[in-house]
Formats: structure tokens, C-alpha cells, sequence
């Protein structure tokens, strides 16, 4: 997604780090805001997560002796550690809009409805997103451009969009987790001080594991979802699809210049920008409106009237303008993560699960605990890396672990899981350009979970640790690259 940061903006000074009776109250105080204010009042996260702000700030700045300036520094650096992603955000719903109107993502619904069945979907779209975001090292990309029109064909083949969202997610993260391209990945072997392919080839076996056994749950449940499409439906979106849009060939010229440029290395954001001035070139060329309807697209979304209800809400988009609601939560939830960063609080608390370590099992599990934790709290999944991969790197020294063991245990959690926090940057991402809630597609994003619970039984058998020369000793785990 972004361009790792400078991981020394992460050091804490150890003499700084509040006692855990100061930590825990704006840790508790979150918990508590979001858990009544989006659970039992149904707030929007704004309000809770300012609450939140407002609590951390006045116990740092009267408790823990914080000035505001430190207080706003703190957030400050957290801001800036997320501008690329919220300008992606910007970026990704301009993109979809315009790739709406130039027929990329009709195209992408036409002919996928025209050769995927049910049954089969789930498992397909999961394994195509993978090896989309191996190839491109972007999870964001490969949701915001293919899963936007997967959502759309799992719609007119009856499969219920959380689900469909699972699949993406799924086949995303698990491909991001293992390409040397994707930001997280070398984020992960930066900070651990690991070499990016021994991180890689670390996380190998048990990405297959995790990322098999979802297909495997997306097949069975694709048999029991897919079920008996009503009479014509699928041909009466295809007709509505073709008579609204003039579909060829060069509808897809977006995206073979986004995922062209991705290929060739380019980051994400100049290669998405890219992608929206295709898509308004191909929305006058192909689409024939004018320059300045195809710029207006871009600035306020689609709302097509193909004449079938079902087409034209999957199509409808919000354009630039629609990108407010998540981006202001996306700054709330940073600034909520700065504060919790900047005045030790995430120290602290990634410090005292370093002291309840009692054997290398333990060292792993709980540093893929820490990386969820973090997740949580700073709702950024780069924090999620950086704080453990930081805190704990002399512990694996002490327990005669590999680097490649620890920056394993940090992305096996770090990476997939933000998705499933409702506050969390990716969490917000993926339900705007979904248009299903984080709690809705959660119960579907199996990888998420599978992912962490393979590290952990791992963990417990005593497996899966990559040992440093000589550190294995009678007694000690056996080594195996997880």
C-alpha cells in the first residue's frame, strides 16, 4: 500500500514508558467508547474514536506530564506515516468511478458472469486475487480494481457480497504477504533486520496452509450459497450491461496500464493515478461523453440507469466526494494511534507481554498477540509491525531465535487482521470500496484467522521456529521453516 517510513520515528525511549495504571486507562477507555458507542448506541466511529482522542490527550498531558506540543507532534507523526494511505483513498474512489464509466469494471461483470458458475466462484475469486497481488505487492490494488468487479459477479450469480468480500481478502493478503514486492513484506524484514527473502520463504508454508484450507472452505461454501439462479437473471444483467456501455476490448486499457505500471514496479499511488486518467481517456474514447462529464465522474461518482435495479446499485459510486465519510475516519483512527504511540502507552503494553515470555513458544505467540493488539489500538497495520518487530528483537537473541522467526510471527498477524477492525484504515478501506461492512464480511474473511492460528498451533507444537546457528541444543524445539 504505502512506502515503509524511517523505522526510527518508532523508537521509544524505555525511561519514558508510563506505568501500566497510566497505560491501561486510555486503552480501557477506547475499548469502552467504541464498544457502547458502535455497539449498543450504533454510532458511526467518529464520535467514539474522538472521545477517545479527547481521553488519551488529557491523560498524557495531565497524568503523564505530556505537553501539547509532544501530544501534537505524536499525531503529527502519525498523520504523516498514513498520508500515502489516505491519499490512496482518495485516489481508489475516483478510480472506481471512472473505471465504472469506461466500461472497465461492466466489462470485468459481463464476460465473468459469462463463464464462472456458483459453485465454483468463492475458490476462484480467492485464488485469482492471490496471484493478482503476488504479481502487483499491493492488497489495496487488487480490492479496489478486481475485487470491485468481483463483488459485481457474485451479485448477478447469486452469492451474497460479504462472502464474496471474504474471497478477495483472503487471496489478497495472502498474496501481499508473499510477494517482494509488497510494502509489509519488506516493512517486516526491514525492522527485524531480515533478509527479505529468508522472511519470505519463512512465512512460506504456512501462508499455503492458511490460504489453502480458505479455498478449501470457500468450495464448500460455494456449493451450499451458490445455489439455483432465478430463470434469466444472468443474461438480463449481461443485456443490461451491454446495452448501457459499448464493451470491447479497450474498455480494458485501464487495466492493463494500472496493473502494467504495478508490474513494472511502480508504487501504488502514481500507478493508480495513472489508472483514473485512463479510465476518463476511455470513458471519451470508447464510452463517448464528453471530457468534461468523464472529469465530473471523477469528481462525483456514477449513478447508471441500465434499467435493472440490481446493476445500477452495484454501479452506483460516490467518486472523490465519496471518499469523505472513510477518510475522516481513517484521521481520527491515526491521531487516536499517534497519541497511543507518542505517549508510551503501546510501549508499555508490548513491554509487559515481553516479560510474561517463559520459552520460545511463548515469544511467538505472543508477539502475533502484540501485532493484533497493536492493530487494535493504532489502527494502522504498519504500526502492527513496527512496535513488536522493535520491541521484541532482543528477545529472540535471548531465546536463540532467527530474526526471520520474529518478523514471521509479526506479519502472519500484523498484516491480515486489520481488516477485520472497524476504526482500523484497512478495516474502513475495504468496506468503501466493498459497500459491505467490516462486521458483515469478517465472518467470511477466513485467512484473517487462519493465517494467526496457524502461527500459534505452530507455536504450540513446539514447530515452525527458524533457529539461529547453534542455538538448537538438547531439549530445545525442533527447527522448521513454517
Amino acid at each position: 500500500m504505502d512506502s515503509p517510513n524511517d523505522e526510527a520515528r518508532f523508537a521509544f525511549d524505555a525511561d519514558r514508558r508510563p506505568p501500566l495504571r497510566q497505560a491501561i486507562v486510555p486503552v480501557l477507555g477506547v475499548m469502552v467508547f467504541l464498544g457502547i458507542g458502535s455497539g449498543v448506541l450504533k454510532l458511526a466511529p467518529h464520535g467514539p474514536l474522538l472521545w477517545s482522542v479527547a481521553l488519551t490527550g488529557l491523560v498524557g498531558r495531565y497524568w503523564m506530564g505530556y505537553t501539547w506540543d509532544d501530544l501534537y507532534d505524536g499525531i503529527a507523526k502519525s498523520l504523516l506515516m498514513g498520508l500515502e494511505a489516505i491519499l490512496i483513498l482518495f485516489v481508489i474512489y475516483a478510480l472506481i468511478a471512472t473505471w465504472i464509466s469506461a466500461g472497465t469494471i461492466p466489462g470485468l461483470m459481463y464476460y465473468g458472469l459469462g463463464t464462472l458458475t456458483p459453485e465454483v466462484f468463492l475458490p476462484v475469486t480467492a485464488l485469482l486475487a492471490a496471484v493478482v497481488a503476488f504479481s502487483i505487492g499491493s492488497s489495496w490494488t487488487t480490492a479496489g480494481t478486481l475485487g470491485v468487479a468481483f463483488i459485481g459477479i457474485g451479485s448477478g450469480l447469486g452469492i451474497p457480497e460479504p462472502m464474496t468480500a471474504g474471497a478477495i481478502l483472503s487471496g489478497a493478503y495472502a498474496g501481499d504477504k508473499q510477494s517482494p514486492l509488497s510494502d509489509t513484506t519488506n516493512l517486516a524484514a526491514a525492522v527485524t533486520d531480515t533478509d527479505l527473502y529468508d522472511h519470505i520463504r519463512a512465512m512460506r508454508n504456512g501462508t499455503a496452509v492458511a490460504l489453502g484450507l480458505s479455498i478449501a472452505l470457500y468450495a464448500a461454501l460455494g456449493l451450499q450459497a451458490g445455489g439455483a439462479i432465478p430463470a434469466g437473471q444472468v443474461e438480463s444483467i449481461r443485456a443490461a450491461l451491454s446495452g448501457t456501455y459499448g464493451l470491447s476490448a479497450l474498455v480494458f486499457l485501464p487495466l492493463v496500464v494500472t496493473f502494467g505500471l504495478a508490474l513494472a514496479g511502480y508504487p501504488a499511488l502514481p500507478t493508480l493515478v495513472a489508472g483514473v486518467f485512463a479510465g476518463v481517456a476511455t470513458t471519451v474514447a470508447v464510452q463517448g461523453r464528453s471530457f468534461t462529464a468523464a472529469w465530473q465522474v471523477f469528481l462525483s461518482g456514477t449513478e447508471p440507469t441500465t434499467g435493472l435495479k440490481l446493476v445500477d446499485d452495484l454501479l452506483a459510486s460516490g467518486g472523490l466526494e465519496g471518499s469523505a465519510w472513510t477518510i475522516s475516519v481513517v484521521v481520527a483512527a491515526l491521531a487516536l494511534g499517534g497519541l497511543l504511540e507518542s505517549t508510551g502507552v503501546i510501549a508499555t503494553l508490548a513491554a509487559r507481554l515481553a516479560g510474561a515470555v517463559r520459552g520460545r513458544g511463548s515469544l511467538v505467540a505472543g508477539t502475533g498477540v502484540s501485532a493484533f493488539a497493536v492493530n487494535l489500538f493504532s489502527a494502522q497495520q504498519y504500526m502492527s509491525i513496527v512496535v513488536p518487530g522493535m520491541t521484541l528483537r532482543e528477545l529472540y537473541d535471548e531465546y536463540g531465535l532467527d530474526s526471520a522467526s520474529l518478523s514471521k510471527a509479526i506479519e502472519s498477524v500484523g498484516t491480515p487482521t486489520g481488516a477485520l477492525i472497524p476504526w482500523h484504515a484497512g478495516g474502513v478501506y475495504m468496506a468503501g470500496v466493498f459497500g459491505v461492512a467490516t462486521l458483515e464480511y469478517a465472518p467470511y474473511y477466513f485467512f484473517a484467522f487462519l493465517s494467526p492460528l496457524v502461527l500459534f498451533v505452530s507455536a504450540a507444537a513446539g514447530r515452525g521456529f527458524v533457529l539461529q546457528e547453534g542455538a538448537a541444543g538438547e531439549g530445545d524445539p525442533t527447527p522448521a521453516d513454517d
